[in-house]
């Protein structure tokens, strides 16, 4: 009977604890479940007339701004431009986590926000709430409000590499510690003391951030306004947990994803893909990338490009660049220039400079074409200094004018040609500059990619020439200085290298750089195409185009004709060396004089702001042109060119020294008062030729 008993316990005592087991299993499955089950999450291969259902409550959230679906690392991801697209979550019963989160997303971007930027956001105008946020040098941070201030967990720089995708999460134990992970390892951890101070505003905003900022790394906060930025790139996979989750959890939630490379293109400066072979100026729409073209409420042809015959380069006015001029090399090397910036002194100096580059929607920035032949084209550009604020310079109390500047290029067959830059006297006042050498970095590159040790070389026209280097230690030089210079080049990793040649009595500001800057990226990258209302953010990583070098920086010879100033430059990009540049600028600065044979045509003599001799015809018969250049040495003949008013014929054949002159350009322009005839020769001596220009009729 015991041995029955005994017997009989034994198996209510094995049944029991298989009871406890299979309880205890239970409850891990369960709290297993609970863990792994969000609270918050959102399928972006879903959406429907410009929204998403959060996937937990059912409702559908309202996507704002340009997006795009894209592949994600499970179905589809959402892309976001970065500029105007935001998810936002509106919930009258938002879920409150406890005293455990985690935050988890998949992000693949095409550059750094210009500040911190949320990833998930569930902040409120209080410092309240949780947040996971990318930072502008591509760090991650999870951030929380505890006691009245915000909480940051935030990784190294750079852990967030671009065109990758990558597994962020943020984990929170209140009282105990903040944690990120990245691609399953724990990349930064951060004891804490607290608990959260939830906000009381029922939403949450992916992607943007909650309330303008200004950016980060900016030169003056005066000069700076805040704005909505957002996160550029494509993320997927966003869910909130009110459990933390463990090292091994985060781990297995990487591992079980096969990611293939994003559908994210650097974002590079464009180029004019289909040269047209011919030399010419064009309209046309250069594309730079998706997300920033959407920006621009333009129709066909905004643009301008200038190609040219012989050489593989381009000149180009394009909106990314509010319209400034820049010389492109064969290879996609872009020189471009500062233009004329101002700006206030002392209690005046409010708004930061006055500068074509804070025009970044181009409102006081045009470009058009006024001639456009075989032999020359003319593009005129017209812009007004504006302030990061969108102020312009000198406002007049009386009549509401402001300055305005009217840029003239005077572009010609061998990719060299005039800018003159004029403007209303007493419009433009004091202080001024006039001009500063702006070489642009594509997002990836660094400084010693685009240029040479000796990053530029500088000249006079005696033939002096000088390079400028990176140099170990500038500061045992003078690392400044200004000399009569009158040309410089800059050392281009291109066959074609930009120049510029001055006039005589120009002033050149030269430094010479730190070579520790020379493997780096360098300079500023709230210009070109940045959309930040911004006067100067240093570029400290090389996630966007940027503008490096600045010197040299020229102070010209300001000329007056009537009631207009101006100042001249002879622009190009070439294969030169440079004492070519040089001989170049010196048939410019020093033009051969010219004397016209008979009395048919009368000589106005060389023109420098047009590189053009000017003639007019007397006589409304067709009569053939003959005249000398008095070239030499010391004004050498270099592809000179002629315009003549008033020309009677419709074409016109050119001879050198009676001879057929080799690949002569003509073109005829039509206007109100007559026609008129251009000619380009690519022609050089340094003896006295003979030309003549005659009528042909058709």
């Amino acid at each position: 009977m015991k041995q029955i008993t005994k017997s009989i316990s034994m198996k209510c005592l094995i049944k029991s604890k298989r009871l406890v087991i299979i309880f205890l299993l239970l409850f891990a499955f369960y709290n297993m479940s609970v863990a792994q089950s969000p609270i918050l999450s959102w399928d972006f291969s879903k959406v429907n007339n410009r929204s998403i259902a959060e996937q937990q409550s059912g409702i559908p959230d309202t996507l704002e701004g340009n997006f795009n679906l894209a592949a994600g690392v499970k179905g589809k991801g959402l892309k976001l431009d970065g500029f105007t697209s935001r998810l936002i979550h509106n919930d009258s019963e938002l879920p409150i986590p406890g005293e455990e989160i985690t935050v988890e997303a998949w992000v693949a971007l095409g550059n750094y926000p210009w500040n911190w930027c949320p990833v998930l956001t569930t902040e409120s105008n209080e410092i309240k709430g949780y947040r996971l946020m990318i930072g502008p040098h591509g760090e991650a941070s999870f951030q929380t409000a505890i006691g009245g201030q915000w909480i940051s967990c935030t990784t190294e720089r750079l852990s967030i590499p671009l065109r990758k995708w990558m597994h962020i999460v943020g984990v929170y134990r209140a009282n105990k510690e903040m944690t990120v992970y990245i691609n399953g390892e724990k990349s930064a951890e951060l004891p804490i003391r607290g608990k959260i101070n939830y906000s009381r505003d029922k939403n949450c905003i992916i992607g943007m951030v909650a309330y303008p900022e200004k950016p980060s790394d900016i030169h003056r906060t005066w000069g700076t306004l805040p704005q909505y930025f957002g996160l550029n790139g494509i993320i997927d996979e966003v869910k909130v947990f009110d459990k933390a989750k463990t090292s091994n959890d985060i781990a297995g939630d990487f591992a079980g994803y096969d990611t293939k490379a994003p559908e994210i293109e650097p974002h590079r400066l464009p180029s004019v893909e289909n040269q047209s072979g011919r030399f010419g100026a064009f309209y046309t729409k250069l594309k730079y990338y998706d997300e920033w073209d959407n920006l621009w409420p333009v129709d066909q042809d905004p643009d301008i490009a200038v190609c040219f015959d012989k050489l593989p380069v381009n000149v180009i006015f394009w909106r990314g660049i509010r319209y400034g001029t820049s010389w492109v090399s064969e290879n996609n090397n872009w020189m471009s220039d500062q233009s004329i910036e101002a700006w206030g002194v002392g209690d005046a100096d409010k708004e930061g400079c006055f500068e074509h580059m804070q025009d970044r929607h181009c409102r006081f920035s045009h470009v058009r074409i006024i001639e456009n032949t075989d032999a020359r084209v003319v593009v005129h550009w017209r812009y007004a200094p504006v302030s990061a604020y969108n102020n312009t310079w000198r406002v007049d109390p009386k009549t509401g004018w402001e300055c305005w500047i009217d840029e003239y290029h005077y572009i010609y067959p061998d990719a060299a040609g005039i800018r003159k830059v004029s403007w209303k006297k007493g419009t433009l006042g004091y202080p001024r500059q006039f001009q500063e050498s702006l070489p642009l970095l594509h997002p990836g590159q660094v400084e010693s990619d685009l240029l040479q040790k000796d990053y530029v070389h500088v000249a006079d026209y005696e033939g002096n020439i000088a390079p400028v280097s990176y140099v170990e230690n500038p500061g045992s030089m003078d690392t400044e200085f200004a000399k009569d210079y009158t040309v410089q080049q800059y050392n281009f990793k291109s066959e074609n290298k930009p120049f510029i040649c001055f006039e005589p009595g120009n002033e050149m500001i030269v430094r010479w750089n730190n070579l520790a800057r020379y493997n780096q990226h360098g300079g500023c990258n709230h210009f070109p195409v940045g959309q930040a209302r911004c006067d100067g953010r240093t570029s400290t990583t090389s996630d966007r185009p940027s503008h490096c070098g600045s010197f040299p920086i020229s102070y010209p010879v300001i000329n007056e004709n009537g009631d207009r100033n101006y100042w001249n430059g002879l622009y190009g990009i070439n294969g030169m060396d440079m004492k070519e540049v040089v001989k170049l600028g010196r048939s410019w600065a020093y033009a051969p004089d010219i004397e016209i044979e008979g009395r048919d045509f009368v000589s106005y003599g060389y023109d420098k702001s047009e590189r053009c001799y000017q003639i007019e015809s007397k006589t409304l018969k067709p009569k053939k042109l003959e005249f000398k250049l008095v070239g030499n040495n010391e004004s050498p003949i270099c592809n000179p060119a002629f315009f003549i008013k008033n020309w009677p014929a419709e074409k016109a054949e050119v001879l050198v020294n009676g001879k057929p002159a080799k690949d002569a350009r003509v073109g005829i322009n039509h206007e109100l008062e007559g026609d008129n005839l251009v000619v380009f020769l690519f022609l050089e001596k340094d003896e006295t030729v003979t030309i003549t220009i005659a009528p042909v009729k058709l």
